[in-house]
Formats: C-alpha cells, sequence, structure tokens
C-alpha cells in the first residue's frame, strides 16, 4: 500500500509515526516516548501511528488506545478512521472499524474487570459509584463509626474521600499524604485508617467500585502473573495519550501491560504536566526512558502549528529556566513583528478595565468575543472583572460547572437505575426512596432493611407502602418491577423512569423545565448504548457537560467572551489570551510554593496559558491589591510584585507597557517581597 497518507507529516511526526518498521531489531523491541510540544500535532501524530500499524499488519481488534476522556477517545477513533479512509477508501476504513479497545483509563479498567470478574472475586454486576455517592457511602460509614459525634473537628465526607483518594492514586502510604497534603488531619490518622477499612468493606458488601477501585483492582489484578500475561497477550500494541497527566496506579498498570517495552507507545509534554492536585506525577514522563532495557526512543515533536514565533519564543525562555525537563524549543514558520506584551496596571480595577477595552478593540477589527479568553490561577481571580463586563454589557461565559452526574436531578434517574441493576446498592437505594413525599432518611433506611440485600427490588410491589407515600407508592413500585424484570427493554427503561419521575421533578425543584430538558437529553445519550449496564457504566465514568448547569443565566447573544482558569484551558487554543495577576502570590499560588516540586509545575502553568495563544498575548501585573478586612480598620491593600517567572533577562522576548500611560507607582523589590510575604500569611490564616 502506498504511503501517501504520510506525506502531510513533517520530519519529526513521521519517525514518531514509523518507529519500529524493522530498520533495526532493537527499534522494534523498544518503546517509543513522543515528546510532543504544545501545538505540535500529538494527535495527528497519535492518530497516524494508529492507522499506520494497522496497515502495516497489525491487528485492530490488538490495539489498545487509552486516553483522558471519552470525547478525547472518540475524536482519536474519528481520527484514525479519517486518515484510514482518505489513504485507500472504504477497505481502509473497514480495517480501522475493528479498533474495538479505544477509550478511557477507567472505561478500559471497568471493562477488564467485567471480562474478569470471576478470577478476582468480583460479581460482574458491580455498579460504579461517581465521587458524590462515594463520598455519601463513605459518609454513612463515618457517621457508623462515631465520627460525626467527635468533640473534635472530624474531616469532612469530601476531605476524607480526597485523602483516600490520593493514597491510592499516588500509591503512598496513609502517614505520607496526611504529612504533605492534609497536616491538619495527621492527629486522626488511626481512625481514618480505620475508617477506609471500613469504606472497603462497605462497598464490597455493596457490590460497588468507586472511579480509584478501577484502576486499583484493575493494577491488583495486573501484578497475578497468569492474569497479567492472559491481559497482555491480548493487546500487541498499547498507546497512550497525555502521559503527562497519568498517576503511579495508571503507569504500573501500563509497565505490567508491556514489562519490556515492545509495542508501548506514550505521548505526553512533561512541559504541560499540570495535574498532580489529581495525584498526576510528572515523574511518570521523565522516567519513562529508563524504565526499560534498552531505553525507550524517543522522537520530540517540536514544529507548532498554532502560535506565532514571538509567542513561542516567550514561552521557550520561560521554561528554560526550569530545573528538570525535556529540551525542547518550539518553533513556526508564523512570523509576527508584534511581541507578547507585559503590562503593568495599578490595581485589579484597572487591569478589569484593560481587558475589557482591548476585547472590544480586537472584536472592532474582527476577532470575535469567542475568539478570547481571559485566563486565571485561581477562580475567584476573575471576580472584579465579571463586574466590569456586566457593567459594559459583555457576555461571558465561564469555563467549569456541574456535570451530569453532579446534577440532582440527572442523579435522580440514574440512581433508579442503579439501583434496579445491583440490588446491593444502598446509596442508590436510599437516593430513590426519598423522592417519594414524606420518605426520610429513617424511613427509607426501614424499607431498606425490609427489602433486603438479596431480594430483588420488584420485591417493592408486596411491601405495605408507608403512609406517608401511599399515593405515589403503586406507580413507584411498578416502574422499579419493570426495571428489575426489564420488562421493557433498553433504551425505553429509561423513558419509563423519565415519565414517573417528572412529578416529582415539578414538585422539588422550581426550575424543572430547564432540568426537563437535561432528561430529555439524557434519554438521547441512553439510546447510543447497548445496553443499561454499558450506559451506567460509561456515563458515570466520563459524564458529560448539563445543559440546565447555565439555566440561570442563558446566553443570549451569540458571540461571548471565555473566562477559564488555566487548568480548564489546557488542550483549548485562541486567537487573543489575557492571563490575569502575573505576580507572585498569584501564579505562583501561594499556596502552592512550599517545595521545589510545586514551584515547577507553577511554571508549568505559566507555560500552558502562554501555549493558548495563536495570534495576541497579553501577561497581567497588577501592582497593588485591595482586600476587604473582617476587623474594625477596614480596607488594607497588598504590593504585588512581578512573578518569578518572569526575572529581567527574559523580558526582552516582551514589550513591557504600563496601563494607563502614566508610570506606576515605583516600588522597591525589598519593601515589596516583604510585605507581599507578610500580608501572604494574614491572608491563609482567614481560611483557617
Amino acid at each position: 500500500m502506498s504511503a501517501s497518507y504520510l506525506e502531510k507529516l513533517n520530519r519529526e511526526q513521521r519517525l514518531a509515526v514509523e518507529h519500529g518498521d524493522g530498520a533495526t531489531e532493537a527499534d522494534d523491541n523498544r518503546a517509543l516516548l513522543i515528546l510532543a510540544g504544545a501545538g505540535t500535532g500529538k494527535t495527528n501524530t497519535l492518530a497516524h501511528r494508529v492507522v499506520h500499524l494497522v496497515f502495516n499488519g497489525a491487528d485492530p481488534r490488538r490495539i489498545l488506545l487509552m486516553t483522558f476522556s471519552r470525547r478525547a477517545a472518540a475524536e482519536m477513533t474519528r481520527r484514525v478512521q479519517r486518515i484510514a479512509n482518505t489513504a485507500s477508501g472504504a477497505a481502509g476504513a473497514a480495517s480501522i472499524a475493528a479498533l474495538t479497545w479505544a477509550g478511557t483509563f477507567h472505561a478500559i479498567g471497568a471493562r477488564l474487570l467485567r471480562e474478569y470478574a470471576s478470577q478476582i472475586g468480583l460479581d460482574s454486576n458491580f455498579t460504579i459509584h461517581d465521587r458524590e455517592d462515594s463520598a455519601d457511602l463513605l459518609n454513612l460509614v463515618r457517621h457508623d463509626l462515631g465520627h460525626s459525634e467527635k468533640r473534635s473537628r472530624f474531616p469532612t465526607k469530601n476531605t476524607c474521600l480526597a485523602i483516600y483518594s490520593r493514597a491510592i492514586n499516588s500509591e503512598q502510604e496513609l502517614e505520607a499524604v496526611l504529612a504533605k497534603f492534609y497536616p491538619w488531619c495527621c492527629t486522626w490518622e488511626h481512625e481514618l485508617r480505620a475508617l477506609f477499612a471500613a469504606y472497603v468493606e462497605a462497598k464490597q458488601r455493596h457490590h460497588v467500585l468507586d472511579y480509584d477501585d478501577l484502576l486499583l483492582y484493575w493494577a491488583h489484578m495486573m501484578a497475578e502473573p497468569s492474569i497479567a500475561a492472559d491481559v497482555s497477550d491480548r493487546f500487541d500494541h498499547v498507546l497512550v495519550d497525555e502521559y503527562q497527566d497519568t498517576n503511579r496506579l495508571q503507569a504500573s498498570v501500563l509497565l505490567a501491560l508491556k514489562p519490556t517495552g515492545k509495542g508501548l507507545t506514550v505521548v505526553g509534554d512533561d512541559a504541560q504536566s499540570i495535574y498532580s492536585f489529581r495525584a498526576a506525577t510528572v515523574r511518570n514522563i521523565l522516567d519513562f526512558p529508563a524504565q526499560f532495557d534498552p531505553p525507550a526512543a524517543i522522537a520530540t515533536l517540536e514544529r507548532n502549528y498554532r502560535s506565532n514565533q514571538p509567542i513561542l519564543a516567550a514561552s521557550n525562555a520561560v521554561m528554560r529556566l526550569a530545573a528538570e525537563g525535556f529540551t525542547k524549543n518550539l518553533w513556526s514558520e508564523r512570523a509576527s513583528s508584534e511581541r507578547p506584551l507585559l503590562v503593568t496596571v495599578s490595581d485589579e480595577a484597572e487591569q478589569s478595565r484593560y481587558v475589557v477595552e482591548r476585547v472590544l478593540e480586537n472584536r472592532e477589527v474582527g476577532s470575535a468575543l469567542r475568539d478570547q479568553v481571559v485566563l486565571f490561577r485561581a477562580s475567584h481571580h476573575s471576580a472584579a472583572l465579571e463586574v466590569e463586563l456586566t457593567l459594559r454589557s459583555i457576555p461571558f461565559v465561564k469555563f467549569g460547572g456541574l456535570k451530569f452526574l453532579d446534577s440532582a436531578h440527572v442523579k435522580d434517574v440514574l440512581a433508579c437505575l442503579r439501583w434496579a441493576e445491583n440490588p446491593r446498592d444502598r446509596v442508590a437505594g436510599f437516593r430513590v426512596l426519598q423522592l417519594l413525599p414524606g420518605v426520610g432518611p429513617a424511613r427509607a433506611g426501614s424499607v431498606l432493611e425490609h427489602v433486603g440485600a438479596s431480594a430483588p427490588v420488584s420485591a417493592l410491589v408486596s411491601l405495605p407502602p408507608p403512609s406517608s407515600a401511599c399515593p405515589e407508592w403503586l406507580a413507584f413500585a411498578s416502574v422499579m418491577r419493570l426495571l428489575a424484570l426489564r420488562l421493557s427493554g433498553w433504551p425505553a427503561e429509561i423513558e419509563a423512569v423519565r415519565q414517573w419521575y417528572e412529578p416529582h421533578l415539578e414538585r422539588i425543584y422550581e426550575d424543572a423545565v430547564a432540568r426537563r430538558a437535561d432528561l430529555m437529553q439524557l434519554e438521547q445519550i441512553a439510546a447510543s448504548y447497548p445496553s443499561r449496564q454499558r450506559f451506567l457504566t460509561e456515563l458515570t465514568i466520563d459524564p458529560p457537560a448539563a445543559t440546565s448547569d447555565e439555566a440561570d443565566t442563558p446566553l443570549l447573544d451569540e458571540d461571548y467572551l471565555i473566562l477559564s482558569t488555566i487548568h480548564s484551558a489546557k488542550g483549548q487554543e485562541w486567537s487573543s489570551v489575557f492571563v490575569l495577576n502575573v505576580v507572585d502570590g498569584c501564579i505562583p499560588s501561594d499556596l502552592a510554593a512550599g517545595t521545589t516540586e510545586e514551584i515547577e509545575e507553577e511554571r508549568r502553568l505559566l507555560y500552558v496559558a502562554m501555549t493558548r495563544a495563536k495570534n495576541h498575548f497579553d501577561l497581567l501585573v497588577p501592582q497593588r491589591f485591595y482586600v476587604s478586612s473582617q476587623r474594625s480598620h477596614g480596607d488594607w491593600h497588598m504590593y504585588a510584585l512581578r512573578s518569578r517567572f518572569l526575572p529581567d533577562d527574559i523580558l526582552p522576548f516582551f514589550e513591557c507597557r504600563s496601563w494607563p500611560t502614566a508610570e506606576p507607582e515605583a516600588i522597591s523589590p525589598a519593601r515589596g517581597s516583604k510585605l507581599a510575604i507578610d500580608i501572604g500569611a494574614r491572608l491563609r490564616a482567614r481560611w483557617r
């Protein structure tokens, strides 16, 4: 077959795609690390590598492709099919259609756990708890152990779950996790250890797994030599996207899948590793080559297709000061005489006015509001700007918000399906029963005890109804019986639940119309899944966004400005990018500046922000922050210093301005530094 489909790739991309083509036996047996700098076409390169493997004889059914979101997996699959179709028409597309093992780490883990359930002591009909369900179950256990009655404040359910999740995903001992990330909880180590043990027992009794279990059980399964050999033999090639965002648990799974490295390809950029708060570690990608013998081959992609050269030059300069990392020098054929702007303003109010003026100027010369973004380190940094935008009648959307499974009404419907799927899932049953008027926690608990863990949900039909819920009980019991006996089939079951639930929706929520739209959308999503079990599994692992999240502030304008935290902006791009508060205490955050590792991640965060821009890039440096004091002596202000990531020797890569044109008040570094430290301590103390 002609390799014409490779002709559009640049030299470095093609070397990555063709790795292991038989040039040398040593290369054929080596793992591959594709270091893909921002905007260098990593998705296109990885998709071409999949196509190239298949066109050169690899069985697509024996290729495992893992991404970090369902959307990324779907996009990757579409890209692969498009390339194959272009290269060889219907025959090529048909060969790629058998690429059946593409998905997120958690989705692949759930699928394998169901297949090997009998060998690892799992019931194959287990259900999966999302974070809120997990926190609820943990809270029940917490209450049973008497921790809600402690005289001293015991950690909340969400804090307990965060500690548990961090320990699991980082593969660290509880003592180390508490000391580093939750020092205020160290005195509860013994109680937390007992709580987590009871939580694990509760999950096993209820036949449920949480998010972390999908990786944890998979990792433990791969620690069994016979099972590991069987799973590994299923896949000739394993390809992983965004490897810099993996945690230690995910890395251990990969090494168990391909211990020699043969057939393993990972793609990532150490300079964009910014998710340590999710237990991701940059060490996975930095240490990857040396974990194999011979070491993994490295293909570096440096040609950037997004940004102009001045933006890349400034971004490279910021990362050259990093303490550790792979050497990359991004470049572009897009020349420009405009350097990124480093703009000093007097305070946050002036910063907001500057951004609004620039946004409107850009709009007047043809740049839509949607092509512009304002980025910030923490969500509250945009408060002053949001007020200014509202006063100027400029519509905006702030990235973030609830997802389907965080929306109460969607969780209600899914709880019905979950309880029918797994009658031992008491968290789901507890939630469903309390949808009925007059049924509270105590009554719901007694109903669950009466039904029993082993009896089918359809037993509700023969149960005498609670007097407070008598009028609604028959309809409720009937729909649960329909679900338990699968009388109407899938996806008609979810329509039946929605129809039963709608009167309760109107009774419970004021914005029932917007929420009903979510449920209709949920039905459409359900229709694309072959079974209830598959639907519940995949929707829990990677839920889509809910339409009613913005019900209170509907978009009435076809164009709007985008506000976003830097973390939420990763993977996106805009024509113009503004970054707020590029000062010490914000970037880097004073809450993430305790260790060298934290400081280096903050540097990478700024780099991610800079490399979102295609044409224009503005960094804002306010000199003062006004803070309302809780004490009687009124408001006070603190002085700020330009971020330490922008030292004097890299300023030539920027055009430095003051706004308005008057020179800002000069602040001596020594005085500013001392004030920043002192006032930073007061701010932190406020929230303790």
